[in-house]
């Protein structure tokens, strides 16, 4: 076996993994091992394929594309931001993360990156994904991105049927006033908050790519 293949089977363990104990396994694994026994279950065979994943990529070859050139850079550049600016306003005011007072926060007015859409963390790794397809660097990359992004996209419009079991009216209300696909010109109205932390993530992550990828990404690609 290929370590490319192994890749492969590693990404396609995660997804499906996170797939089903999310989903279809869900209810079962909740009555077997209680809430509590449930994440810690579910957290263990997510880190395990993470691992996976992580060896098998590092095994794989590791810049055999040609490449976008400049242009792809910029592009991803480009694309790296709102992706973190959705992540970072995703962490607060989100009744999708299942934490105490959910069903009032799905009540409530969405504003700030949830007027964008009301899976902003999700879209936030979809974009992720993007930048670093459109890089077109390296098989391994791509695959990666591939599922990650398949993931996340997916993910969401499966969450939305798993919180209308779970949450009811609470979750149909924040439905009906928030959308699935982004509303992009909603962006720039997020608030000053998720573009300040999104950004300071943007400069730190992008730096942190050349320590630890090893490639300078981001704004570090021409300073």
């Amino acid at each position: 076996m290929t370590a490319l293949t192994e890749l492969i089977l590693a990404n396609i363990t995660f997804v499906g993994t996170h797939f089903l104990m999310s989903h279809p396994l869900r209810a079962a694994m909740v009555r077997s091992f209680g809430a509590v026994g449930f994440r810690v279950v579910y957290s263990l065979i997510s880190l395990i394929a993470l691992v996976w994943i992580y060896f098998a990529f590092t095994a794989a070859p590791p810049a055999d594309l040609p490449g976008s050139g400049e242009i792809g850079w910029i592009i991803a550049t480009l694309l790296t931001i709102p992706a973190l600016v959705l992540f970072a306003g995703s962490m607060s005011g989100n009744p999708a993360l299942g934490l105490p007072g959910s069903d009032d926060m799905a009540r409530a007015e969405p504003k700030g990156v949830f007027a964008v859409t009301r899976h902003p963390m999700m879209w936030g790794f979809a974009i992720w994904a993007l930048s670093h397809i459109v890089l077109w660097w390296s098989w391994r990359t791509v695959v990666v991105a591939l599922a990650m992004g398949f993931l996340a996209l997916v993910g969401a419009r499966m969450q939305d049927r798993k919180k209308e079991v779970l949450m009811g009216d609470a979750w149909q209300v924040w439905e009906g006033r928030t959308h699935l696909w982004p509303r992009w010109t909603k962006l720039f109205s997020a608030g000053a908050l998720p573009w300040t932390v999104g950004l300071i993530l943007f400069v730190f992550l992008s730096w942190l790519h050349m320590p630890v990828g090893g490639i300078p990404a981001g704004i570090w690609r021409w300073f």
